[in-house]
């Protein structure tokens, strides 16, 4: 499928690791996850040479970047808790229902979330969730028109932004790259939060997916506010400083932990 890694649980432990710390040695993740360095070694080889991890002296970090972190990273950055996220809104989406997506890897995942779901109308600037609907015969899949960014495969751009605007949708599903501490959305480019705030402003009902990791992260352009959202989805209650400012929103915040009470 387009836009999937294949890669093992372990790596995919060791890259949300490395992400998280900046620095493991062989020696500490062959410890911790009870296997050899030689098995070790093979499982960061790969990862640096999909891009997702460097070799340094004695073990691996994070690669060098200018901004936002690589799609082949962010798709299994978190993996675990964006699944959770994916399948919590698959249960709030009826069959029949038309949904517009954004650019991403969380819609992207709540998109093969919804593959057992029938008769969906699906619209998206996003390539990966196009391929993914398309393996579902009964979805009506419609796509954004413009230049392909390759690295993200998807459109954004002027061509994204006035192709939401000939539909009004059931749900917008979206995700950013970060939330302020004051509830304001930010992305790194200007075109990716226009095309998500034509989303936002032409769905009835419009889903920010996320995982805990984005409350607090930088980004330098913004657009919109967590309080102009229908519902947040995350796997963890949000941070005191977002409750506090959605207090007399209508914004619903949905946790993962609240699925696995309910």
């Amino acid at each position: 499928m387009l836009g999937q890694i294949d890669i093992t649980n372990r790596q995919a432990e060791i890259a949300d690791l490395v992400q998280k710390t900046g620095f493991a040695s062989v020696e500490d993740l062959a410890e911790r996850f009870e296997v050899t360095t030689q098995t070790i070694r093979r499982d960061v080889n790969g990862l640096c040479e999909l891009g997702i991890l460097r070799r340094t002296h004695g073990g691996v970090e994070p690669p060098a970047s200018a901004g936002n972190i690589h799609y082949s990273t962010r798709q299994i950055l978190n993996l675990g808790q964006k699944k959770q996220i994916a399948d919590t809104v698959a249960g709030h989406v009826e069959n029949g229902q038309s949904v517009a997506f954004s650019i991403g890897t969380t819609p992207e995942i709540v998109m093969q979330a919804l593959l057992g779901h029938e008769g969906l109308c699906i619209f998206t600037n996003n390539l990966n969730v196009a391929f993914t609907a398309s393996a579902n015969p009964s979805f009506q899949v419609t796509i954004a028109g413009g230049r392909l960014r390759h690295g993200d495969r998807d459109i954004v751009g002027h061509n994204a932004q006035d192709f939401f605007t000939h539909y009004k949708v059931d749900i917008g599903i979206f995700g950013v790259a970060g939330v302020d501490e004051d509830g304001t959305l930010l992305d790194f480019h200007e075109a990716e939060v226009a095309a998500r705030q034509s989303i936002l402003a032409n769905c009835r009902r419009s889903y920010l997916v996320l995982d805990h990791s984005k409350f607090g992260r930088t980004a330098h352009v913004r657009g919109g506010h967590v309080r102009d959202v229908s519902c947040i989805f995350t796997d963890r209650a949000v941070p005191a400083s977002i409750a506090d400012v959605l207090k007399g929103a209508d914004t619903e915040v949905i946790t993962t932990s609240d699925r696995e009470l309910a």
